[in-house]
């Protein structure tokens, strides 16, 4: 039975009697005869039907719309697939930008401004040599054939000449646009200039004067005493600043590649838990959702993550350590021996000296002990105390270190390989045979101390420089080891990167796609 909706407007007044309809009035279809049609009027409202609930309640809740697409399936899965590539790609560039750290500090180290220090090293031993060697002329004189004769020690000025010349075009280069440096640069040339002028003209006169071995006539030791302080007090000096401030921007580049390392390895780690987790998560999810234990595709992507995450993460700690390595044991050492060659000549060119000018041979005794204990401090307060305690601590080495300092000191105290500690014995033996003889020097007679000085001390002293040589060449070759390693090591994962990347997106699509695809 249908109910009847309920008009809520009010009644129209009952009719009255139906009237009789006219003669000749005609009938409206479909009418019965007799009845007379109603009156039209207006078409009555439309009625709302009558409902239970009263209206002061609520109306019912129900859907607002369409379900919101992170709430659906594939909205969900498109998240987790987002969010891990997102992190995939986080990780990626963290890699880059380390591995981009890393070549920059070993380029910096290994290439560039590692090998032109060494050069302004270099530089110092040139210019020293060079004084050393005009010293050996002079003292020498017109007795051409003593010890290795005068040709050999004018061949070896010019090949220190050449070699000065060359360390000074690499230290304008290391000096870029510093314009403190390249004014010490300038300086340099502008004093090697001046020195090599006063040099010609004291070797020239010495051959004018014709003198036997020993010191050459004061009107020629006027004019060295110009050169050799020129040397000593002004080249020399601003050599050693060169190598100290040259050595600053390899320190600064190790000490800023070691901390973006640091941070690298960070960025690795969070990066790779994140990109680890959300494929995790997807998988999990895929898993329950449409009852697949796992999904190959995203199975390949989430181990190729975890093993660049991983591999990642070790290779930036093990580069941290190929750069100390390259700085420490390589380069420094490297630096600090090249120093302790140029340091040594100095002092076998004080030995000359000391010969050359009588009236200023404590000076250079002095001066010649304080260069023994800058590179190789045994304590002392003369040359004779300086002696013993030499032998003392060479005698005692390797069983006690913690005597010795200085340049060669600090090599010592370090332990390393067994081919490293003999070479360094070596040294150390080299360096006191060396300074015997320097006794022997200084307690003989005029002629035989200039025939002490050309031939056994000079021949010791070469012996002891080659053992120096030898050491700075096995650590030069831990250097070369150590930044070939890196570069191979960082090379080899950086070439497989932009692989790894393509491929684990393609890996992620592959997986997700055919689970959205049954939605369409």
């Amino acid at each position: 039975m249908t109910s009847v909706p309920v008009n809520r407007t009010p009644a129209p007044p009952a009719p009255g009697p139906a009237a009789s309809p006219v003669p000749g009035t005609p009938r409206a279809p479909g009418t019965a005869p007799g009845t007379v049609p109603a009156p039209a009027g207006p078409e009555p409202s439309p009625v709302a039907p009558v409902s239970s609930v009263s209206p002061s309640s609520p109306a019912p809740r129900g859907r607002a719309g369409p379900p919101s697409r992170l709430r659906s399936v594939p909205g969900r899965v498109l998240a987790i697939a987002g969010g891990s590539v997102l992190a995939l790609a986080l990780l990626f560039g963290a890699l880059s930008a380390s591995f981009q750290d890393v070549n920059d500090g070993l380029k910096i180290i290994g290439h560039d401004a590692g090998p032109q220090v060494v050069a302004t090293a270099d530089l110092y031993f040139a210019l020293s040599d060079m004084d050393t060697q005009v010293a050996n002329v002079l003292l020498i004189g017109d007795e051409h054939g003593l010890g290795k004769g005068r040709q050999r020690a004018l061949e070896l000025y010019e090949r220190r000449r050449s070699d000065a010349g060359r360390a000074v075009l690499q230290a304008s280069a290391l000096a870029g646009t510093d314009p403190a440096e390249r004014r010490t640069v300038q300086a340099v040339l502008d004093g090697l200039g001046r020195y090599e002028r006063l040099a010609a003209r004291a070797l020239l006169m010495d051959e004018q004067a014709g003198h036997p071995a020993g010191p050459p006539p004061q009107r020629v030791l006027e004019v060295y005493r110009e050169a050799t302080d020129l040397m000593r007090l002004e080249l020399l000096p601003m050599a050693y600043n060169l190598t100290l401030e040259s050595g600053t921007i390899v320190r600064r580049a190790h000490e800023e590649r070691t901390a973006a390392l640091r941070t690298g390895q960070v960025l690795v780690a969070a990066a790779g838990i994140l990109a680890l987790g959300g494929l995790v998560w997807l998988q999990v999810f895929l898993a329950r959702r449409f009852r697949r234990v796992l999904n190959p595709a995203l199975l390949v992507a989430t181990a190729i993550a975890g093993m660049y995450a991983l591999t990642g993460f070790t290779v930036l700690g093990g580069e941290t350590d190929v750069l100390r390595q390259a700085k420490q044991e390589g380069f420094d050492s490297v630096l600090a021996l090249a120093r302790a060659r140029a340091v040594g000549n100095s002092m076998h060119g004080d030995q000359s000296r000391y010969l050359l000018d009588p009236e200023r041979a404590d000076t250079y005794e002095q001066t010649y002990l304080d260069k023994s204990q800058s590179v190789l401090y045994a304590p002392s307060g003369n040359l004779g105390a300086y002696y013993r305690a030499v032998d003392e601590g060479v005698d005692a080495y390797p069983a006690a270190t913690t005597r010795f300092l200085g340049l060669i000191g600090r090599e010592a105290a370090r332990s390393g390989p067994s081919g490293r500690q003999e070479a360094i014995i070596d040294v150390l033996r080299r360096y006191r045979e060396f300074q015997r003889s320097d006794v022997l020097m200084r307690r003989a007679s005029p002629r035989e101390a200039v025939e002490q000085l050309v031939g056994p001390l000079t021949t010791r002293f070469e012996a002891y420089d080659a053992a120096l040589v030898k050491l700075a060449g096995i650590h030069r070759a831990t250097f070369d080891r150590a930044v070939r390693d890196g570069e191979e090591r960082v090379d080899e994962l950086w070439f497989l990167l932009p692989v790894a990347m393509v491929s684990t997106a393609v890996l992620i699509v592959a997986g997700v796609w055919p689970r959205l695809s049954e939605y369409r």
